[in-house]
């Protein structure tokens, strides 16, 4: 049976709203300002009074995986989720909604359980407790214990109306046993949809249906733009909204359409400097425009600030999609040195929050290292599984990652034993994808797939058959967008059909598959230098300068002893 496909191409414009000025007068938080939020987050963790003059601290204070960093004073936007439970708790549980807002649901959770602890038949802090069990756009959820406290909401029997339909919504995501987690979240969002009907006027329900509705489909068009026109309504009522800026990121996390999202990357900034998924959520946008400064410095703030906010017992998963993210922008500027210390701060940690997110760049990371560096006989020798605590078997897509570098490093070596059981592990996890009604998933790892079986036909001296399945992936990956989980494919399709093309002496056609790889993820170092050498083979000269010149800019700071790429764009921009 052939899987959905989602229409990943926009056909009409993006509804756009933002902060007033944010666009038109350019303001944004400078870089400088960036260290002093690291600064700001050490200052917590180390409880100083004024960033320099000591305190004596508690002890359980000096570690910073401590409990007490969710400080109730700690800047979080505007939320207001009125309750019938008493006025006392009613500021902690608006913290909570803020914190779902923020995606920070462990943290949310602890919050709730302190609502519960202090006001057991709180039918809204049963409801917090629910929501914190699931995360409908990371795919994730502990569905005994949302259930439980999703029933326990109901069975509260709240005495407003709104209420108890925020908790009978929370419920229709839990409810039943045998039921996949794409139809749990079609369910959320149906509910969601008669909460927005039945009570247009709240905010909080509004952004929660928002999201709802583009977690069934990110990169739907009709989803994107009716998640937009209903995050528009609450960021006009009120323009601090946690939920309405961080979910109109999400919206705008999409081919051609990153620069509507910059207002909003440059609102979330200032919404809550402390919280380490809002530090890193601007750079979703600038990974789509090849910023890379800002993808480092925030995601370098984020993960900091995650190590202050760990999930219970585990460090928490916006520690390592962070890590993730900021080696992707180490190694697009070949700062190679910098990419490798982030590879051992990750190797330095253990006992990861059980999530996509973490799990994804526990693979990621040692993979971009190889392959970003071309270092094929490093990527042929990754093993899958590491660390052997965390429990790879519920992600798929993320075990995938490892195979297909540790394959596609076989490949360009030579060994095609190896890549061909690396190919075979994919395909097994493509199927369990499908099978789980994953469909982007399993679609990623088909694309994974085929590109490692046209590598192997090249090993194999089957040129054609190679370059006519490499194109077969290209294609279908054109036809995704992003998930939000990674900064970018480990390498883009067409940035591999183009090294492909340029292998079997194909230079004019590489050129334009670079060309194509380039206008979805502009500034990759391996584009730019692939683009500049195909026009130079075709003898497309003043191509050749462009995408030099554009290398050399790229690679400023970095050393030209890392890379051949460097020291070659920088003589041939210097010779001329």
């Amino acid at each position: 049976m052939a899987r959905p496909r989602s229409d990943s191409r926009p056909s009409t414009p993006h509804r756009k709203f933002g902060p007033p000025g944010s666009q038109a007068d350019g303001s944004r938080r400078t870089h400088a300002q960036i260290p002093f939020l690291v600064g700001l987050i050490t200052c917590l963790a180390f409880a100083i009074a004024a960033c320099g003059e000591a305190v004596d601290p508690d002890p359980a204070e000096m570690d910073p995986r401590a409990e007490h960093v969710h400080d109730a004073e700690a800047e979080l936007g505007e939320v207001a989720f009125p309750t019938s439970c008493s006025d006392e708790v009613q500021p902690r549980i608006e913290r909570g909604v803020a914190l779902l807002h923020h995606m920070m649901y462990a943290q949310a959770g602890t919050v709730f359980d302190e609502v519960t602890a202090q006001e057991a038949d709180c039918a809204m802090a049963h409801w917090g407790l629910a929501m914190s069990n699931f995360q409908p756009f990371w795919g994730s959820a502990d569905i005994d214990a949302g259930r439980e406290h999703a029933e326990q909401a109901v069975a509260l029997e709240a005495p407003t109306d709104r209420e108890r339909a925020h908790a009978a919504a929370a419920l229709a995501f839990f409810e039943g046993d045998d039921v996949s987690y794409a139809q749990r979240v079609r369910n959320w969002e149906a509910a969601m949809e008669e909460f927005h009907e039945a009570f247009p006027d709240d905010r909080e329900g509004a952004a929660f249906y928002a999201l709802a509705h583009l977690s069934v489909d990110p990169a739907s068009a009709e989803h994107q733009d009716r998640a937009a026109a209903i995050l528009e309504e609450v960021y006009t009522e009120e323009p601090r909204h946690p939920g309405a800026i961080h979910y109109a990121i999400h919206v705008h996390d999409v081919e051609r359409h990153a620069e509507d999202g910059i207002q909003f990357a440059r609102a979330y900034e200032d919404i809550a400097p402390t919280v380490p998924h809002a530090l890193h959520m601007p750079s979703h946008i600038y990974v789509r425009l090849g910023e890379w400064d800002e993808v480092i410095e925030w995601n370098r703030a984020s993960a900091d600030a995650a190590l202050l906010h760990p999930a219970g017992e585990y460090v928490s998963l916006h520690y390592p999609h962070a890590l993730d993210y900021l080696m992707y922008g180490h190694l697009q500027k070949a700062e190679d040195e910098q990419a490798r210390a982030v590879l051992e701060e990750l190797a330095s940690e253990d006992h990861f929050e059980p999530h996509l997110a973490s799990g994804y760049a526990l693979a990621a990371v040692p993979a971009r290292w190889y392959v970003e560096r071309r270092d094929w006989a490093g990527a042929a020798q990754l093993e899958p599984g590491v660390p052997e605590s965390f429990p790879w078997e519920d992600f798929p897509g993320a075990e995938a990652m490892t195979h297909f570098a540790r394959g596609l490093g076989a490949a360009r070596t030579g060994d095609v034993e190896t890549a061909r059981a690396a190919t075979e592990r994919l395909a097994e996890l493509e199927a369990a994808s499908e099978a789980a009604e994953d469909y982007y998933w399993a679609q990623q790892i088909e694309v994974q797939r085929l590109s490692l079986a046209a590598w192997i036909d090249l090993a194999e001296g089957d040129a054609d058959g190679a370059v006519q399945t490499m194109t077969a992936a290209a294609e279908t990956a054109g036809e995704m967008e992003k998930h939000p989980i990674t900064p970018g494919d480990l390498q883009p399709a067409y940035e591999l059909l183009g090294d492909m093309l340029m292998e079997v002496d194909r230079p004019e056609e590489a050129f334009d598959a670079y060309q194509t790889s380039l206008e979805v993820w502009p500034e990759r170092y391996h584009t730019l230098l692939g683009a500049a050498r195909a026009a130079t083979a075709a003898g497309m000269e003043e191509e050749a300068r462009e995408f030099y010149n554009q290398l050399a800019m790229l690679t400023a700071d970095a050393d030209p002893e890392e890379r051949e790429g460097i020291r070659e764009a920088r003589e041939r921009v210097g010779s001329e």
